[in-house]
């Protein structure tokens, strides 16, 4: 079956509903994108429009301040109702401010802000995905904390984040977004497909030549199939993780080149070619095996780690064992598991609206936000010494022990890189789709990386 496969369950559809927000998946920005490709400078520029409906003594009166919140999170069902919580206790401890909460499909929130933008109106905060850091910044006017906060406040707002998380969204040496909702490549494992194939579920493989031997062996003992790399699809962060793990970059640290057709690269993209042309790893899209690892019928995935909550229910209601490891790794070479998700981005021109949504945004990611945040969406705290802390998260990670190989992974985290200039998105989508040619295909893919490479380069702007 292609990765063009239909599904044809109903119950497929609503997992790839889900897919999409949790995955941040690639639709979440394609309309986002063409509006951003056919908008001039003026147009697509905070500062031609987007204070226009803005006045600068919002909250001067001694008035309640109201600050618009543009959330994917809301509009996703076991989602909406944490980010809701999160809103709810804010306004309880900060009763002069107002969190109007407005769901936004994931498939249109980046349009929703580039037209509100370009029609002076622009929300107050809002969630967006981390590979669109760099158009929030230059395009979206998305404020810098350190031009908001005293330093003195932000460094100890800041204490006890941690380090590589913090880094998710920074940009030219500033913080532009806190990370919100975060997600690392996770190995879920089937632990009845492993004792049913002669395996040991307490030793998981640690590298893809292990996966590779487990998942040949699991597809010809129980007739399922044996692992799948998710990742083909939606967005580039596992192909990112993948391309890392393997010593290589998708772009240079100066930003000006693309370098996903490296020998590093191709390597890490020819290890899921084999893992495929062996059997070991089947051809089904991510949707389709997304449902089926749900029913017990995939050995191994690799995949957001924000799907585990769903994946225990399924495991509970199908009498089988979900188990998980961390990322496996190329031979001797350290992973470098990069991140799905969001941060919240501060969009006003308005000096008190500014304070304001920092006040929020530092709640949500607090020791409290971040304890909400896993405990009833699903997602990594990123202060992880509330993991050991009875007040906050102790519990729930003893009573979860899944959680534990995601965030060991923090230590090596790298950031999901975003491409720069207004065809960020083309880029990423030139990526995805040389990678879903060549692990499909019989032959070198040197060429399809090559070739890729070079016509991403020429959309860096």
């Amino acid at each position: 079956m292609s990765l063009a496969t239909k599904r044809g369950l109903a119950a497929g559809v609503l997992t790839l509903a889900m897919l999409t927000t949790v995955a941040c998946g690639k639709t979440e920005n394609n309309s986002a994108s063409n509006a951003a490709g056919g908008s001039s400078a003026a147009e697509g520029s905070p500062s031609a429009s987007a204070g226009a409906s803005q006045t600068a003594d919002s909250g001067a009166s001694g008035e309640k301040i109201k600050l618009t919140f543009y959330s994917y999170n809301l509009a996703t069902a076991g989602q909406k109702e944490g980010t809701q919580q999160l809103i709810d206790e804010f306004e309880k401890a900060n009763p002069d401010i107002e969190i109007d909460g407005i769901p936004v499909a994931s498939t249109d929130i980046n349009a929703k802000v580039q037209a509100d933008i370009a029609a002076g109106s622009p929300p107050d905060v809002a969630q967006l995905v981390f590979d669109g850091l760099d158009y929030a910044v230059n395009n979206f006017g998305a404020k810098p904390l350190e031009d908001i906060v005293p330093a003195d406040e932000l460094s100890k707002a800041f204490e006890g984040f941690s380090p590589n998380g913090l880094k998710l969204g920074q940009l030219n040496g500033k913080t532009y977004g806190l990370p919100f909702t975060f997600s690392t490549p996770v190995l879920f494992y089937n632990a009845k497909l492993f004792k049913d194939a002669g395996l040991d579920p307490e030793t998981p493989p640690a590298t893809w030549a292990e996966v590779k031997q487990d998942a040949l062996r699991i597809a010809q003992k129980t007739g399922v199939s044996g692992v799948h790399i998710g990742g083909a699809q939606g967005n580039d962060w596992i192909i990112q993780a993948l391309i890392g793990s393997n010593g290589g970059k998708v772009l240079s640290d100066d930003r000006k080149t693309i370098q996903f057709g490296s020998p590093e690269a191709i390597g890490a993209i020819q290890m899921w070619q084999d893992m495929i042309a062996s059997g070991a790893n089947d051809k089904l899209n991510d949707g389709d095996v997304i449902e089926a690892f749900a029913q017990g019928k995939v050995g191994m995935l690799l995949f957001t780690s924000a799907l585990q909550s769903m994946f225990v229910s399924s495991a509970q209601a199908g009498g089988w064992e979900l188990k998980a490891a961390a990322m496996p790794s190329f031979d001797g070479k350290p992973t470098t598991p990069v991140n799905s998700g969001s941060a919240l981005f501060i969009l006003s021109n308005d000096k008190a609206k500014q304070e304001a949504a920092w006040k929020f945004l530092n709640f949500v990611t607090s020791e409290r936000g971040y304890t909400i945040i896993t405990s009833k969406i699903g997602y990594l705290p990123l202060r992880p010494a509330i993991v050991d802390d009875p007040q906050y998260l102790k519990d729930y990670v003893e009573q979860n022990p899944l959680i534990k190989p995601n965030l060991e992974q923090l230590d090596r985290l790298q950031p999901w890189v975003s491409y720069p200039g207004p065809n960020w998105h083309q880029i990423e989508t030139t990526l995805l789709d040389a990678v879903q040619k060549s692990i499909l295909s019989t032959g070198d893919i040197t060429p399809i990386m090559q070739d890729a490479q070079k016509q991403a380069q020429s959309l860096v702007q």
